[in-house]
């Protein structure tokens, strides 16, 4: 660790600065705000509006899509600057992270701080945190052609890429930290690796129920609608069936709303099979993170739908799933390496 620590920080700079864009992306998404800017500027776009003549500038170039035209065309000037200030400042985190990845590393490089294996990483990071920002543009497209939304697919795309980038930052890091290797019990090494992936596919559902604001139907648990396990609305939404579980808002929620307690079981069953193993002390604090965790991610999913999606509770919500995933890469490190 002391040999590489400034190079640590830096990782760990990353994964904090990926958390704030993602807790900004969330407020941004929740807030309508996402449609708000429909031109991409990589040097001039890092300033908002400096005059009032700008800002009308930005306002009219605003109107010429279908997200002013369709549902908000009631706006004034002072209704655009609220959502404006969320989609600029996203872009801007955007923006600072990758100065923050790519000037530290360079420096890391040419000083000879970085050894192979981990030079090699970083650069996996860079390519990740470039299609990152891809991703958010393509996003971004998608919602300026004929519907005033942008993909669920693309949101999904976009936000799964930053959780993994996030994961990969944070097991660079660990790498660094804990450098000593150890034997590793592969059965349990692979059951948290398939809570990861699972954990994952939660997270891409996650998606499409904010993609498609499918969390203000069915705001009932533990059952749906109408007292329902399963409410008709999941099959008859679109053709072959099969698609509603991808595209339909009562299909995409039933699909998370019950992988939750996939997830759970998951957690509580790796909880239950290295209880029957010898742990160290840091295996231990990884396990009782993640359990922790999972218990209070799914209380928070429970009340996000139960109050149809209030902000703070959706921005709480997204957070946790983002702790989670912290406590399953830390927990499935310790059982690596």
């Amino acid at each position: 660790m002391k040999k590489n620590k400034y190079v640590v920080y830096w990782l760990l700079t990353g994964c904090a600065l990926i958390f704030i864009m993602v807790l900004v992306g969330g407020i941004t998404r929740l807030t309508h705000s996402g449609l708000s800017i429909s031109d991409y500027k990589l040097i001039h776009g890092t300033l908002p509006p400096m005059n009032e003549q700008e800002w009308q500038e930005a306002f009219e170039l605003y109107k010429q899509y279908p997200e002013y035209q369709k549902l908000n065309n009631h706006f004034d000037l002072e209704d655009f600057k609220d959502i404006y200030f969320w989609e600029w400042l996203h872009r801007v985190i955007g923006r600072f992270i990758g100065i923050v990845f790519i000037v530290p590393f360079l420096y890391f490089l040419f000083t000879k701080k970085l050894d192979g294996p981990t030079t090699k990483k970083a650069i996996i990071l860079l390519i990740m945190g470039g299609f990152q920002g891809f991703l958010g543009w393509y996003m971004v497209k998608s919602g300026l052609v004929d519907r005033p939304d942008v993909s669920h697919f693309r949101l999904a795309a976009h936000l799964t890429t930053a959780f993994i980038t996030f994961a990969y930052s944070f097991w660079v890091a660990l790498d660094l930290i804990y450098p000593d290797k150890k034997e590793v019990n592969t059965k349990i090494r692979n059951l948290i690796r398939f809570g990861l992936v699972v954990l994952l596919i939660q997270i891409i559902w996650g998606a499409f129920v904010a993609g498609l604001d499918a969390g203000f139907i069915h705001n009932h648990w533990p059952l749906m609608s109408d007292g329902k396990l399963i409410h008709e609305t999941v099959f008859i939404e679109h053709q072959p069936v099969i698609k509603n579980f991808f595209e339909g808002k009562s299909g995409v929620q039933f699909i998370h709303r019950y992988l939750a307690y996939v997830v759970v079981g998951i957690i509580v069953y790796i909880w239950f099979k290295t209880g029957q193993t010898q742990r160290t002390a840091l295996q231990e604090k990884g396990l009782k993170m993640l359990l922790a965790l999972v218990f209070v991610q799914f209380v928070l999913g429970v009340l996000t739908l139960i109050y149809a999606v209030p902000l703070w509770l959706g921005i709480a919500h997204q957070i946790g799933a983002f702790f989670l995933l912290a406590a399953m890469t830390f927990t499935l490190h310790r059982f690596t390496k």
